[in-house]
């Protein structure tokens, strides 16, 4: 079954190196036994557009050109940390190893063009097009929280009318509507436990939100 693993720009944030570091090693060696597609967050090459647009006034087509092409440059250095990975423009793995797609050259039909529409959305689309039994998005928290500060444990399982009704921190507004359609099963997940991964891929569960 093929996977879409969305990593999370924010693992690479501040003092993140080593925990995103230690996720692409996890990572590397789960694409020889699992088919493996990554699709990068635009990390703090999306921040940059962001501080643009909010300077410049930017149409939204533009910064929302400009954002993927910050998840470009986010995987071409995930591609490099990835021990054997091999990069995709289009979403389709290689056998046996960790597929990085860059997805500048990607047609998102359907997708608005605003930043009700993050990488979260447009890996969903991905997994989508791909044909993908699960979509994984790995972000710095166990999973999605009732409220924000998060306290406690996350919500074990939500249906996507339940995630688009919370709208919670990290999430962006266009995905609900996306999952609502989607054959595969989404979880959200934390990758500063990159063993988490390994134990969804693995045994089919872990902690973390399943989206149904």
């Amino acid at each position: 079954m093929l996977t879409v693993v969305k990593v999370g720009g924010g693992l690479g944030r501040g003092a993140g190196d080593e925990a995103l570091r230690a996720l692409c090693r996890v990572v590397g060696d789960l694409g020889e036994r699992h088919p493996l597609l990554v699709v990068p967050g635009g990390a703090w090459f999306a921040d940059a557009v962001r501080d643009a647009d909010s300077r410049f006034a930017l149409p939204a087509t533009t910064s929302h050109h400009m954002a993927v092409l910050g998840m470009e440059q986010f995987g071409w250095l995930l591609s490099e940390l990835i021990p054997g990975a091999v990069r995709s423009a289009e979403a389709r793995p290689a056998a046996g190893r960790t597929t990085v797609l860059l997805p500048a050259a990607l047609e998102l039909d359907g997708l608005p063009a605003s930043w009700e529409v993050t990488s979260d959305s447009i890996a969903a689309w991905v997994a989508g097009e791909a044909g993908a039994g699960r979509l994984v998005l790995v972000k710095e928290v166990d999973g999605v929280y009732a409220e924000w500060p998060a306290r406690g444990d996350p919500i074990a399982r939500m249906t996507a009318a339940e995630l688009g009704a919370l709208r919670p921190a990290g999430v962006d507004e266009h995905l609900p509507t996306l999952l609502e359609a989607a054959t595969f099963e989404t979880w959200v997940i934390s990758g500063r436990d990159p063993a988490r991964l390994a134990e969804l891929l693995e045994q089919g569960t872990t902690v973390g939100t399943r989206v149904a």
